[in-house]
């Protein structure tokens, strides 16, 4: 058969390749299987501190460079995928997060869980932009499945089973410590190998050049920017500090010896906040900010009931109330960068948001790790609660200064 030399003939042939079924499931299981990688050590922290004679503080900390890694690899590296195309970046994601799996399984001491989250940390920083663009640019914006929502559930749905599934291998599985990262690693090996049979996705390149991305406040939608950052940066120190102490409070205060259950709970808070990022689109944008508001206080108290009653229910109905409040204060800060803020500026105002958002994640948990060292887990629990409430009454009470202003 002959092959056409028209044009059009050829361009619309390379979006079939591009938007074809293998392609698009290949980028969006990296995508799912990078991020499972951030989260697979949180049921495994507990092990460690066994293994390894470490505290719960060394725990916050180790959890924390995670953060670190991701905000800094977001400045540096966020716009990469733009400069050098989208297949190499994720090549690279993979790739990283296959060598974060290999120092777990190797690992013999706190320095190697160190190093190995670093890299995850850039994984997650690479993968975020390079596939959420890489799925857009494949699916496009009339296809029946949304590249956002689906980049949206491979993110999330990532972060929320790779502890999961961490915690049930740890359980059912031989060597707890090695069968976990084993099988990331195989998974992450799989996930490259489809993004380098997929091919590239995107035709433009403005060449590498290596500087921090600028971090950008827009002017024309400040506060309600940082309203949205501060309500979603409370939610998302709960969620860093579920992620990081979950295991401890159930190993040490419910006597749990599972590691499913801490698995489960970081499911449900991460599986909600992506349900919260759909659930926005229901609410009118007035009424969504103080709804994740009210949530943040609601969820903060269950979560203050639990470490005091010394019970699972209150944990597991705080981290799914946490997360379907943090996902509607994300959604609509992002909403309100894309829609209302100047076009030429909108990478770099959701990159400043995103920094703010992980930048939470860290933070406060080592604060917590800190009161855990000078208390206890109860009383530093407690006391964080109160502070994450007293951050979302803030934002509340601004919000209805603010409508009170403008009526």
């Amino acid at each position: 058969m002959e092959k056409s030399t028209n044009p059009a003939d050829r361009a619309g042939a390379t979006t079939r390749a591009r938007g074809s079924g293998p392609a698009v499931f290949g980028v969006a299981f990296a995508f799912w299987i990078t991020m499972a990688g951030t989260t697979a050590p949180t049921p495994l922290y507990p092990l460690y501190g066994d293994a390894f004679g470490f505290t719960p503080f060394t725990v916050t900390v180790v959890f924390a460079v995670y953060a670190i890694g991701v905000v800094v690899g977001l400045l540096a590296l966020g716009r990469l995928s733009d400069q050098v195309g989208r297949r190499p970046v994720l090549i690279a994601s993979t790739l990283l997060s296959v060598c974060a799996a290999l120092v777990f399984v190797l690992a013999q001491n706190v320095a190697a869980m160190l190093v190995a989250r670093v890299v995850s940390g850039f994984s997650a920083a690479l993968v975020t932009g390079a596939a959420t663009a890489s799925l857009t640019e494949r699916l496009g914006q009339h296809s029946r499945v949304k590249p956002a929502t689906l980049a949206l559930f491979a993110n999330m749905g990532g972060l929320a089973c790779g502890t999961l599934l961490a915690g049930v291998l740890a359980d059912v599985a031989p060597s707890p410590l090695r069968t976990p990262w084993v099988v990331m690693l195989v998974l992450a090996a799989i996930g490259m190998l489809g993004v380098v049979m997929g091919g590239e996705s995107s035709d433009h390149r403005t060449g590498f050049s290596l500087r921090f991305q600028p971090l950008r406040i827009p002017s024309e939608i400040r506060s309600d920017f940082l309203r949205s950052a501060m309500a979603a940066g409370a939610g998302f120190a709960v969620l860093g500090v579920l992620t990081a102490v979950t295991g401890l409070f159930l190993g040490t205060v419910l006597n749990q010896s599972s590691h499913t259950p801490t698995g489960l709970v970081v499911f449900i808070a991460f599986a909600c906040t992506a349900f919260g990022q759909l659930l926005v689109r229901l609410l009118r944008p007035g009424t969504a900010l103080p709804v994740a508001c009210v949530g943040l206080i609601a969820a903060a108290a269950l979560i203050a009931v639990a470490m005091a009653t010394s019970t699972l229910a209150p944990l597991l109905i705080g981290a799914a109330v946490n997360g379907l409040a943090t996902g509607i204060a994300v959604g609509h800060g992002i909403g309100g960068i894309t829609t209302r803020s100047a076009p030429q500026h909108r990478g770099a105002s959701v990159s400043t948001f995103f920094a703010i958002l992980y930048s939470m994640l860290a933070v406060p948990a080592i604060g917590v790790g800190v009161l855990i060292r000078q208390t206890s887990l109860r009383p530093a629990g407690e006391t964080f609660s109160a502070v994450v409430a007293a951050l979302a009454l803030c934002v509340l009470i601004s919000l209805i200064r603010g409508t009170r202003k403008t009526a």
